[in-house]
């Protein structure tokens, strides 16, 4: 009998990673386009899977990673839906119905906790021992700024999902003209941060600034008040920042420096002190964390459907 496969959407603002897999996080095929307006993006999608299981056999489940915000309760009438997204043209768009020519359970998160579930299974979220860390947080820098969040093994959801972005930071002294350019909130975390904010200060992306332009002391500054919050908030065992502005390796030692400051010596552990260093670290799974998540979240829906239905002796393909 040939090896289970799962199918696997990291829906991004900006792209969109498409991938067959095995339980064991094996890759079998991936595709990444551009995201376009909705029909035509998620028919792309579609046609992905259609043609994949062609190749590697009908999936058992899919599991979507999706920029947000999302609803997430499977009891609200919106279920599946993105919410009030700065992405043009994706408001209240269905990310579930499309895929129903597929014939088989949705699983859906934000792709900020489904990197964050992969990175505790796979990556940087897991003890030297290879255990997972019970309390874990993954941040990405991109386009966006978006905070996943993993605790005991489940990706956290209350009311909704985290918008760890959208915290308000201490306007750094230097950067008091700037406007901010979320849509929403002007200056919040991710109107100051993110990439587009980044650039609409210097006309250029941050990897072209010289090494001494203030934007890298801003950055670092605004980066590690979130860190410093999260810390505070939540109390992760480690922080992963990823996305693309964090490909900037130097700012790494940085922003642990102005987390160090904005906790103000208040948390006396090591990980926040002598131990910074694998407190706040990158990704364990470079680009794949997002896909690596979506494909567990299938790999873990698929299961449950296959445990329930022996439970009834309901037959299943």
């Amino acid at each position: 009998m040939s090896e289970p496969v799962y199918a696997a959407i990291e829906a991004g603002g900006t792209k969109f990673v498409c991938a067959i897999g095995t339980a064991d996080g094996t890759l079998r095929e991936r595709a990444r386009f551009a995201t376009r307006d909705p029909e035509s993006t998620l028919a792309e999608a579609l046609a992905f899977f259609e043609a994949a299981a062609q190749r590697h056999g009908r999936p058992r489940a899919l599991g979507i990673a999706s920029f947000g915000p999302l609803e997430l309760d499977p009891y609200a009438p919106l279920y599946g839906r993105l919410l009030r997204t700065p992405k043009a043209g994706w408001h209240d768009v269905d990310l579930i119905a499309p895929f129903a020519r597929l014939g088989i359970p949705v699983a859906l998160d934000t792709d900020v906790n489904a990197a964050a579930f992969a990175e505790s299974i796979w990556g940087a979220g897991r003890h030297a021992d290879g255990t997972p860390l019970d309390t874990l947080i993954y941040i990405t820098v991109g386009t966006g700024i978006g905070g996943g969040v993993v605790v005991h093994g489940r990706t956290l959801r209350g009311m909704m999902h985290p918008e760890l972005g959208h915290l308000f930071p201490r306007r750094h002294p230097d950067d008091l003209g700037f406007a901010g350019v979320c849509p929403h909130h002007g200056d919040c975390l991710e109107g100051l941060a993110n990439g587009p904010a980044i650039v609409a200060r210097l006309g250029h992306e941050l990897g072209n600034a010289t090494p001494d332009h203030p934007i890298w002391d801003i950055e670092a500054d605004y980066l590690g008040q979130l860190c410093a919050q999260v810390t505070l908030a939540i109390s992760p065992q480690r922080i992963i920042l990823g996305g693309g502005v964090m490909q900037h390796a130097r700012l790494f030692p940085l922003i642990r420096a102005r987390t160090r400051h904005w906790l103000g010596g208040y948390i006396a552990r090591h990980q926040v002190e002598a131990g910074i260093d694998d407190y706040i670290v990158a990704p364990g799974l470079d680009d794949r964390s997002g896909i690596l998540g979506a494909l567990r979240m299938a790999v873990d829906t698929g299961r449950q459907q296959r445990d329930t239905a022996v439970d009834t002796g309901e037959s299943l393909p």
